[in-house]
């Protein structure tokens, strides 16, 4: 094996008294993929920041080419050609994908920017990609996907030879993880040094060499990925075996609840029905972009549509969110950093938010607050590892439970949850798998919309599949499969409903 091209040795890094990484080693060697995994929490954020730039070390040593190097800052990093594509997307909004691309370090003719030669190259970027972006589209006007491969498409233009990816496939559709694949290949055969992230476990035994496992902070295993299999990489994050990912499923009541009929938003979701029952968990598949989110957000007031929804015999007029959670309907979104929490406050505020009238009037009786914040604590399993701490430095997965504690704080009888666990490790998914089943046995009814087949077949009795903004079929009992599921959202089979027993 080559020498590695950038390594840690023996590193720790501490925030004020709390130490987060302990004596971690870890090395990136040209021509190699190297997987770092681990639970939300167990400090792979961190170790990529440091191996980045973005952080010191506390202890320990940063080598780069073998010598120690102690970074200025990310600038620096990159200079030496050290990339790393964010988890959390570095875009401006308000500029154009072009102009992002290349933002602090445009091209120029002269004194003039040469926009000519920065769209045509980007376009190129995007091609290679297979995005079809207009490279001149401002970026608040494409979707969460085209977002991620215009993060890619960033880094691709910059001559890498370490390449840092933080969940690059997390909002990508399985196309477009197939193309990233294509592009890591391409850059492992030109000898660049990649570290990838992913809790797809799959993904990791693919397309990683070696893969290393962090729990805790601490560095538990490294092998070859030949050597291991997803069950070996699980156990390792977790320390337990996950034998058991999905909790039984519960029997639904004969009453329905919610009922929504000729749902239209337009140009999006055409007369969409959609039933469901007490005690329920209902999925809702489909591709990305078949209109799946924008149906559940039209049932959820978030929307304005065309048809009925009925709750418990109540009309629930379009376009009032207020009204829906007032009768008991909630819905937790897909996109917890940019619409569902408020990153830079902290775990109390974000949880009382929706729900200040209950905490006192004129003022807010923080001790109310707090108590509120030890039940959601306990009873969502949150690790924090502080109360005072900005909701933006906690992980993935301590964010995405507090936001299910927020959206459950008004005891809703109906939740609908998108994508419940985009971007979460496997033991944190097991307990939010576990979480829905307990609201289903309490009364509770739920709509789970994920892009993750595994999961629609391990939490739903019943999947209502979407298809080109239409409800393509219903599957339920045994018919609830893969291949049943994939032809639906294909439109490969006409409008039907099949149940198995």
């Amino acid at each position: 094996m080559t020498a590695p091209v950038l390594a840690l040795e023996g590193v720790t890094k501490s925030f004020g008294p709390i130490e987060i990484l302990h004596g971690v080693d870890f090395a990136l060697h040209p021509g190699e993929v190297h997987a770092l995994i681990g639970e939300n929490g167990a400090g792979k954020s961190t170790t990529m920041k440091i191996l980045a730039g973005y952080l010191d070390p506390t202890g320990g040593q940063v080598s780069w080419q073998g010598r120690p190097m102690a970074f200025t800052g990310s600038d620096q990093a990159e200079d030496l050609g050290i990339i790393m594509i964010h988890q959390e997307f570095n875009l401006a909004e308000h500029l154009s994908v072009d102009q992002n691309v290349f933002l602090g370090r445009e091209l120029r003719r002269g004194l003039l920017l040469d926009h000519k030669a920065m769209r045509a190259q980007t376009a190129d970027l995007l091609g290679q990609l297979q995005c079809r972006v207009d490279p001149a589209t401002p970026v608040n006007r494409i979707s969460v996907p085209d977002k991620q491969m215009v993060e890619i498409a960033k880094a691709l233009s910059r001559k890498a030879r370490v390449l840092i990816m933080d969940e690059p496939t997390a909002v990508l559709t399985e196309r477009e993880t197939e193309v990233l694949f294509a592009q890591i290949e391409r850059l492992r055969a030109e000898g660049v040094a990649i570290l990838y992230t992913s809790h797809k476990l799959g993904e990791v035994k693919r397309i990683a060499d070696r893969v290393t496992v962090l729990r805790d902070g601490t560095m538990v295993r490294s092998d070859l990925t030949a050597d291991v299999t997803e069950d070996d990489m699980a156990a390792a994050m977790v320390g337990r075996e996950l034998s058991d990912l999905f909790p039984p499923k519960p029997a639904r009541g004969a009453e329905p609840i919610l009922e929504a009929r000729g749902i239209t938003v337009p140009g999006v979701v055409h007369d969409a029905d959609l039933t469901l029952h007490r005690g329920e968990v209902l999925g809702i598949g489909g591709l990305v972009g078949s209109g799946r989110t924008e149906l559940a957000e039209a049932i959820a007031g978030l929307r304005p549509r065309g048809g009925t929804v009925r709750l418990d015999g109540q009309d629930l007029p379009a376009g009032e969110v207020a009204r829906a959670m007032r009768a008991g309907l909630v819905y937790l979104t897909e996109d917890r950093k940019g619409a569902g929490l408020l990153l830079d406050k902290t775990l109390r505020e974000n949880l009382t938010l929706g729900q200040l009238d209950r905490f006192g009037a004129p003022l807010i009786d923080r001790r109310r607050e707090d108590a509120a914040l030890d039940r959601a604590i306990a009873d969502f399993a949150i690790r924090a590892p502080a109360r005072g701490m900005a909701v933006g430095d906690l992980s993935g997965g301590n964010q995405q439970k507090l936001l299910l504690a927020k959206t459950l704080l008004s005891d809703p009888r109906v939740v609908i949850i998108d994508e419940p666990t985009r971007g979460i490790d496997i033991g944190t998914k097991q307990q939010i798998y576990t979480l829905i089943a307990r609201l289903a046995a309490e009364g509770r009814s739920i709509i789970v919309i994920s892009s993750e087949m595994p999961e629609l077949i391990g939490l739903a009795s019943r999947v209502v599949v979407m298809h080109a903004g239409r409800v393509a079929g219903e599957l339920s009992g045994d018919a609830v499969t893969e291949s049943g599921i994939v032809r639906l959202a294909m439109g490969m089979d006409g409008t039907h409903k099949d149940t198995a027993a």
